[in-house]
């Protein structure tokens, strides 16, 4: 594209030791620096293998663009959707933070939008980390969080028409867990839940019993938990997708935990939270989704989800460092109970929009 640097698409690769996936490898750890820069500490670093597990659900199809300097891959740029939906469509461009000036975060940001538009998307929605800054703030629509304004990720996507949506929290919980505070919330939570709710853990593929439920759940957290303005679109799943998908998580180096609480009268799961927990006991175990269905809040589901997971992986899965999790700054009741647990700040980002 320049002389200075190139852009090409490469394909995603079926396997890391195959054709592609040297350069695959490559684009990660361009992902690896810039959220390392951004976050201040390694733990949001991940392996290779474990992303590229995520890449090969046919129900978020991705494509990958990656920037070359002196032959060397040094940012990346990737553009993901739902399968059959062009509502919305989510963008991510990183370069390494050894070669940002130059002009290649542009360049990419270029072709994202250019791609965007030819799929005929309605919107583009970003995550951008934002470290702490002086001077004046951005505060989104919602009230909750703000980002400083002269941040150099700020500056670039504002003056490309994005505008900033919502703030997301990163938050960490040191392992090993106290259990003995562990076990008084959970009888806390369990006493505020009462009679009506029954509580179930399993590790790996959903149950049998419960893949209906768990589908509905998974289109529910696509609804149900708090999106801003960014007017996330509905994600549906039915039992074929949760059974593929949960097929494709148990083939990667990461087994899921899940914690689902039953509404004992009807018979179906009405929350659930689930850790993703990888092989590497040297590496820090991801909280996934937690949602508790909207007509069953109240009844202190949430605390109650999040403890029994925390005690399940503790005697499944010992010895990780800790438990890294993302919140919208808005999603209060969420964070009051990470917050309770035991989880800290780690680090904000800016989820932003531009409308095509």
């Amino acid at each position: 594209m320049t002389d200075l640097f190139s852009v090409e698409e490469l394909p995603v690769p079926a396997t890391l030791d195959g054709p592609g996936g040297a350069d695959f490898i490559a684009t990660v750890d361009v992902r690896n620096a810039a959220e390392t820069h951004g976050y201040g500490t390694s733990d949001v670093e991940f392996p290779a293998d474990e992303l590229l597990t995520h890449w090969l659900d046919p129900h978020q199809p991705q494509r990958l663009w990656a920037a070359r300097r002196d032959g060397r891959i040094v940012a990346r740029a990737i553009i993901g959707w739902q399968l059959g939906s062009t509502e919305a469509v989510w963008v991510t461009v990183q370069v390494h933070p050894d070669h940002e000036g130059i002009g290649i975060g542009s360049a990419l940001h270029d072709v994202t939008e250019q791609a965007s538009r030819e799929g005929g998307f309605g919107r583009m929605l970003a995550y951008a980390v934002s470290p702490d800054g002086p001077g004046e703030r951005i505060v989104p629509p919602t009230g909750a969080g703000s980002v400083p304004a002269g941040n150099r990720e700020v500056r670039f996507l504002s003056e490309r028409g994005w505008r900033l949506e919502q703030v997301e929290r990163g938050s960490r919980f040191a392992l090993p867990a106290d259990l003995s505070d562990l076990e008084a919330r959970r009888a806390e939570a369990a006493g505020a839940a009462g009679a009506g709710y029954r509580i179930h853990t399993w590790a790996g593929p959903t149950p049998g019993r419960w893949r209906e439920d768990q589908a509905e759940l998974n289109t529910r957290m696509s609804t149900d938990a708090p999106s801003a303005g960014l007017e996330e679109p509905e994600d549906p799943w039915d039992v074929a997708r949760l059974v593929a998908y949960d097929e494709l998580m148990a083939s990667g180096p990461r087994t899921t935990l899940t914690a689902a609480a039953e509404h004992v009268s009807s018979g179906r799961l009405v929350a659930f939270s689930q850790l993703a927990v990888p092989d590497d006991v040297a590496r820090p175990v991801n909280q996934e989704d937690t949602l508790v269905l909207r007509e069953h809040r109240g009844h202190r589901l949430g605390m109650l989800l999040k403890v029994v997971n925390l005690a399940y992986l503790h005697e499944v899965a010992p010895g990780h460092p800790s438990v890294l999790t993302w919140n919208a700054e808005e999603n209060r009741p969420m964070l009051d109970v990470n917050e309770a647990v035991g989880f800290v700040p780690m680090g904000y980002e800016g989820a932003w929009r531009k409308d095509l």
